[in-house]
């Protein structure tokens, strides 16, 4: 989970804070001294972390904060606001070329996940209306041309590629192909190496040199920490970057390079991969990565995810289900779908306000995957009405899931408490009822079955 150890350590100091009514000078330099520790745990940049304490510090030792009537609370909002000022204060996107095509030169160490994130990056913009064109300039590690064609089917984005050939005259066909067939976008998926060198260094500038693109992107692994930094030090004075894309930012406990990248090379992070999926990739919000590193949670990015695995028609025929009480496990199982889509449960958890003091909750992924196997081994008509459900079709529907007949017995059960429970809270006074119902889980009602 990103910023799981960071956002522990920081809290444990503000939770110190906290517990005083007033603070004195040598409270406030205490607990800088613990932040201070749990950024360079976290493989923040030395300089930036002394920086960052050092205007925090100055800020908080003010005599707004100390005789405030809740100084522990001014000093969590000014660790917030240095927070996205040290990530860049301001959302950014890509720099879009209003004479069309717009290319995007993807650059980065073997490893960074360049192809993979460059890729999800193009299906984004897929998403928002763009019609773009991935571009295989990586000849030299084995499977890349690959690699990238299995990525553009998945997504439906076509791959222009021309083989082992030079890559600066693959870019420059490219564009011009991008240009003749209507691609308003251009990714140039470039070539890595294990560490950064000349050769590599050359080839890239000449790409640049001859394809003159609108945006260099480097991407970087967030979990490498100092290295990812480093890494972008040294790429942003050979090519001169445009921008930053934080890849496997879901897996960096610590956040090291999150907040070290932008400060070192003055350049904004566009860009984060959140997940094993082509779809997971989040635009980044200095703001709202503040808040999550602080435990305050993401409830912005988790509405948007909301809103994207939401479907308007099955909500209006659920809702016309729990109001005439024939909610099915049809609907049930629609729900779940949706849920999935979002994201694991354990990071959907940590996105909540005090999601940090949910990180010990422990979701069953595969307890849910089960009940997914048991309803979907069901027919229609036992979905809609599994009263039918007797002994017999119990054992088909245990064989075809995988699971023992206890399981759909622990199922079914589940689902009669469900219903029973939405009867009472259904028709009228059902507002009064529903304020004092207790138990039914953060999904409103799914807390009975297995792994919820």
């Amino acid at each position: 989970m990103a910023f799981e150890g960071l956002t522990e350590k920081i809290s444990s100091a503000f939770k110190k804070l906290r517990g005083k009514g007033r603070l004195k000078e040598s409270d406030v330099k205490e607990a800088m001294r613990e932040i201070r520790m749990a950024l360079l745990e976290a493989d923040v940049s030395y300089k930036v972390v002394k920086d960052f304490t050092k205007s925090v510090t100055e800020r908080c030792v003010g005599t707004d904060v100390l005789e405030a009537l809740s100084p522990a609370q001014m000093i969590v909002k000014i660790v917030n606001e240095e927070l996205v000022k040290l990530m860049g204060t301001e959302t950014k996107h890509i720099t879009i070329n209003p004479n069309g095509p717009t290319v995007v030169m993807l650059v980065g160490l073997q490893g960074a996940g360049k192809t993979t994130n460059g890729s999800k990056l193009a299906g984004l913009m897929k998403r928002q209306g763009k019609n773009p064109l991935l571009v295989a300039c990586d000849i030299y590690r084995p499977a890349a041309i690959q690699q990238l064609k299995v990525c553009g089917e998945k997504l439906g984005i076509p791959v222009f590629e021309k083989g082992q050939i030079d890559p600066v005259q693959i870019a420059k066909e490219a564009v011009l192909y991008a240009r003749q067939r209507g691609h308003d976008m251009v990714f140039l998926d470039t070539a890595g190496r294990l560490h950064v060198d000349e050769a590599l260094m050359e080839e890239l500038k000449n790409i640049k040199a001859t394809v003159k693109p609108d945006e260099i992107m480097l991407v970087v692994d967030a979990m490498t920490g100092q290295d990812a930094v480093n890494a972008a030090q040294s790429f942003n004075e050979w090519l001169d970057i445009d921008s930053v894309m934080l890849s496997k930012l879901d897996g960096d406990a610590r956040g090291g390079a999150a907040l070290s990248v932008r400060a070192v090379t003055g350049k904004p992070i566009k860009f984060a991969g959140m997940g094993e999926k082509l779809e997971d990739i989040e635009t980044f919000h200095p703001d709202r990565m503040a808040s999550r590193i602080l435990g305050m949670g993401d409830v912005l990015s988790l509405i948007e995810k909301a809103e994207k695995a939401f479907d308007a028609e099955k909500a209006a025929k659920l809702e016309e289900n729990l109001k005439s009480n024939k909610f099915t496990l049809q609907d049930f199982y629609d729900q779940m779908v949706q849920l999935k889509s979002m994201g694991s449960m354990q990071d959907l958890l940590a996105q909540m306000p005090g999601g940090g003091a949910l990180k010990n909750v422990q979701v069953d992924e595969k307890a849910m995957s089960r009940t997914e196997a048991i309803i979907l081994s069901m027919t229609p008509k036992e979905r809609e009405n599994p009263n039918i459900i007797g002994a017999s079709r119990k054992k088909r529907i245990a064989a075809g899931a995988g699971v023992k007949v206890e399981d759909v017995n622990r199922l079914l059960k589940s689902f009669d408490q469900m219903k029973s429970m939405i009867k009472k809270f259904s028709g009228p006074g059902a507002g009064k009822k529903m304020k004092r119902m207790r138990g039914m889980g953060a999904m409103g009602g799914f807390g009975g079955f297995p792994g919820f």
